[in-house]
């Protein structure tokens, strides 16, 4: 756990929670960037990296990539933060070491959902070493993830967070996809582990929340496959050992129909909607079915694809979303406007007035040429994943495909979401199609404790688990802290949760 320092830093000072220093021209060795670093030769960890400066790192397998890094000594412990160069598109990055012991602790890839929401909402929010309080007021977080294992936090793709491109590149990609990204982000995995040599071989897991569970199967996915690559290079595998999803939307097809479920039904807490809205949900639902499963996976016929999902959304989501309820937790309150203004988390403008800050920004190293203010999440980023229809595809396949090949899968759920809830994800878990299925769907739902006190339920045979968290909503760590620390703790040892 951590340490009891619970001090509030001083405003400016960011003595507790500083994560970088200056900006300050990059340096680059061996003809503009630094070459594969062979047999130990190499550690920019120990040897290069500067607080003042950028790193510059490179292999000659990924020639359309370069890995910006610098470090920061600070009382979190030590900390890099950085850019992935794609040619004109550089996608932002934080990393911080384990506080227990980061030369034999796990490594987890970190991002957040949308597709467009930064993953600084979950390094000052939810799982990072701080949490933002208010613009002058940062604190540490007794529960960060950082305590057991090193922890990156990536905001991807380019328009989300601190990530940018060059020449107006970003307008030339009017439509996204995960699988587009999924390049990137195993390019720099494969970049970072090659140069970071210490951390070779470490056991890496892939972690996300929300559309995550559509971004994180996918990358995953492309890591494994790269393994073929980096070993035909001579490089060393990455060592993928898990997916870890925290409130996904993974599956449409069981997700949509959960919607009734949780405001309808007493599943967590009694229905929080009226019989007249949960009758016309229920009305409209095996329409909804129908025309999704004959649109847009029977076949994809995108102008009847997106007509289906417009009557879906409009008759199953809609009459949520504007009865005022929290759709992150249903326990809650919330306004239309309250959640178009801050996600109904007053705490997400704080965070960025606070990155807005420009001694922040330099504490962070933020590339000078991004200038505009700081968004939690990028609304055109999201119209241009929907544009591709890309929140349509089955990412379960990705999930199957894992645990085939023994990459361990566990889906965790806060209980009193709506959005991305437990219901519609422990019926995606019973879906999936692999060896394990049958073994997997025999086992009962049993209470998962911390001590004696019950904190949620869980399944889980072989490789895959599913468990609840009792009283958490769709930001988990933000919720209880405590329990998603001692669940990935618990996931990281390969113990019994």
């Amino acid at each position: 756990m951590f340490s009891a320092l619970s001090q509030i830093i001083a405003p400016l000072s960011l003595a507790i929670c500083s994560v970088a220093s200056n900006v300050q021209q990059s340096f680059a060795l061996d003809g503009g960037r630094l070459g594969p670093s062979g047999a130990g030769l190499f550690d920019p960890v120990k040897d290069l990296l500067s607080t003042s400066d950028y790193a510059t790192l490179g292999h000659l397998a990924f020639p359309d990539y370069n890995v910006r890094v610098k470090k920061s000594d600070s009382v979190t412990g030590p900390a890099y933060t950085g850019y992935i160069d794609i040619k004109a598109r550089h996608l932002f990055f934080y990393f911080f070491e384990s506080r227990r012991n980061p030369n034999e602790d796990d490594l987890i890839f970190w991002t957040e959902g949308g597709p467009g929401c930064s993953s600084s909402i979950g390094v000052f929010m939810e799982l990072g070493p701080c949490k933002v309080n208010d613009i002058h007021n940062v604190s540490r977080n007794p529960y960060s993830w950082n305590e057991k294992a090193n922890i990156f936090f990536v905001d991807q793709p380019v328009g989300v967070g601190f990530s940018y491109a060059d020449h107006g590149e970003y307008d030339y990609f009017p439509k996204s996809t995960t699988e587009e990204t999924a390049k990137d982000i195993s390019a720099f995995v494969a970049i970072f582990f090659e140069h970071f040599s210490n951390f070779k071989g470490r056991p890496f897991h892939m972690a996300g929340m929300s559309y995550g569970g559509r971004f994180i199967p996918t990358f995953a996915s492309a890591v494994y496959d790269q393994n073929a690559q980096l070993l035909a290079a001579g490089m060393t595998p990455i060592n993928l050992t898990s997916v870890i999803i925290q409130n996904g939307c993974t599956d449409l097809k069981t997700m949509i129909p959960s919607y009734y479920n949780v405001a309808c039904q007493h599943k967590t807490v009694a229905p929080v909607l009226g019989i007249s809205p949960c009758i016309g949900i229920k009305q409209a639902l095996p329409r909804c079915e129908k025309w999704l499963k004959e649109a847009c996976y029977d076949v994809t016929d995108a102008i009847s694809c997106r007509t289906a999902l417009s009557f879906c959304w409009s008759h199953i989501g809609m009459p949520f979303l504007t009865s005022d309820h929290n759709p992150y937790d249903v326990t809650k309150r919330c306004t239309p406007d309250e959640l178009n203004d801050s996600l109904c988390y007053p705490i997400t403008k704080k965070i960025s007035s606070f990155l807005d800050r420009a001694g922040v920004r330099k504490t962070l190293g933020i590339d000078p040429s991004t200038q505009s203010n700081f968004s939690a999440c990028n609304d055109d980023v999201n119209r241009r994943f929907s544009a591709s229809l890309d929140h349509v595809f089955p990412a379960e396949y990705y999930l199957e495909a894992l645990l085939e090949r023994g990459i361990k899968v566990l889906i965790y759920v806060g209980d009193y979401d709506w959005v991305c809830n437990w219901v519609g994800n422990e019926h995606m878990t019973l879906n999936l199609d692999w060896f394990g299925k049958n073994a997997f769907v025999s086992e009962p739902l049993r209470e998962w404790k911390i001590g004696d006190r019950a904190v949620g339920v869980t399944r889980g045979s072989g490789p895959l688990v599913f468990a609840t968290i009792h009283g958490a909503g769709h930001m988990v760590p933000y919720d209880k802290g405590e329990e998603a620390l001692v669940l990935v703790e618990r996931w990281l040892a390969v113990k019994e949760l």
